[in-house]
């Protein structure tokens, strides 16, 4: 047991991608109920940081910029090697954790994979006996920022956001863009969106992919492409009433807020991998468990049914929509 007069340390070595991080992010609470007034310390890849820096018990973020010959593990282990760890945590399931002292190892390896959803494996790693829930610890600084893009172009013409995020940086998970624009167009024909706004949400380089959604949105769209880091992004989403948005970190963002989101999925393994919470629905181009199609099966009509489908369950059936 630790010693009651030191608080413990714990080292968590998160994922270096945007969604994994969300789906591992309930470790952080369960971390506390286990080591109650832990100091936590967490290594991730630069793009998901901002995630933790709100994330309670969390005093330190090291970040993991990959370099040849797996030299970010070496400048890693320099780093965390004179610290006497009463708990380390390796969702990446590196050697790093057996080259540093610790009394307590919690490491990944593929024998988790059973075929559950990948919260519940996580929540399984950690001996939790129910899920561990995903969570978005917002900030202040993610608010203000989010506040800064949204709130003059809402003074000017209020409505409820519905946030569309044509993105995912892996092949074959993304909807074409012209079919995000074809989305819109129908969004805004359909009287159940009447003065909604449509925001885009995206990274710096996530230009193109939005450019038709918000061509089609006009001057009821709000960019919010590129305007922040993750977790800007997030607050951003927080703001929105419904999500619509390929299986990428920003669906999973949105899902762990609990906005009513709703994933694309095409040639990916939506049993495993789909939004968690309450709150979520899919809309995958072979939805049979096992098979596979293309995400360009996917149309415009199929989806554009989906939205109403999730706006009917979380918006006429009494959830407010967000300003």
């Amino acid at each position: 047991m630790p010693d009651p007069k030191t608080p413990p340390k714990v080292l968590f070595v998160s994922s270096n991608r945007i969604g994994d991080c969300v789906i591992s992010s309930g470790v952080i609470r369960e971390i506390g109920r286990q080591l109650p007034g832990a100091r936590i310390t967490v290594a991730t890849g630069r793009p998901p940081a901002p995630l933790f820096r709100a994330a309670p018990g969390v005093e330190r973020v090291i970040i993991l910029d990959k370099q040849k010959l797996a030299g970010h593990w070496v400048g890693l282990w320099r780093q965390v090697v004179g610290t006497r760890w009463d708990l380390v945590i390796d969702i990446r399931g590196s050697a790093l954790s057996y080259l540093i002292p610790a009394k307590r190892r919690v490491v990944y390896n593929r024998s988790w994979e059973t075929g559950v959803r990948k919260v519940e494996m996580v929540s399984r790693l950690m001996g939790s006996a129910r899920p561990l829930d995903p969570e978005i610890f917002l900030d202040d600084q993610a608010r203000a920022e989010a506040a800064t893009v949204i709130d003059p172009q809402l003074a000017t013409a209020p409505g409820p956001i519905i946030a569309l995020a044509p993105i995912a940086h892996q092949p074959g998970k993304s909807w074409p863009a012209d079919r995000w624009g074809g989305l819109v167009e129908l969004l805004r024909a359909d009287k159940r969106f009447d003065g909604w706004r449509f925001m885009l949400v995206g990274g710096p380089g996530d230009h193109p992919p939005a450019a038709p959604a918000l061509a089609a949105a006009g001057e009821r769209g709000i960019d919010f492409v590129g305007k922040g880091d993750i977790l800007a992004s997030a607050a951003a989403i927080d703001r929105a009433a419904l999500f619509v948005g390929n299986d990428s970190g920003l669906m999973h963002v949105a899902a762990a807020a609990g906005r009513p989101t709703l994933g694309l999925f095409g040639p990916t393994q939506w049993w495993l991998y789909g939004p968690w919470g309450p709150k979520t629905h899919i809309a995958a181009s072979n939805e049979t468990r096992g098979a596979f199609a293309p995400i360009e099966a996917l149309t415009a009509d199929r989806v554009f049914n989906a939205v109403i489908e999730l706006h009917t369950a979380f918006i006429e059936a009494g959830t407010p929509a967000k300003p």
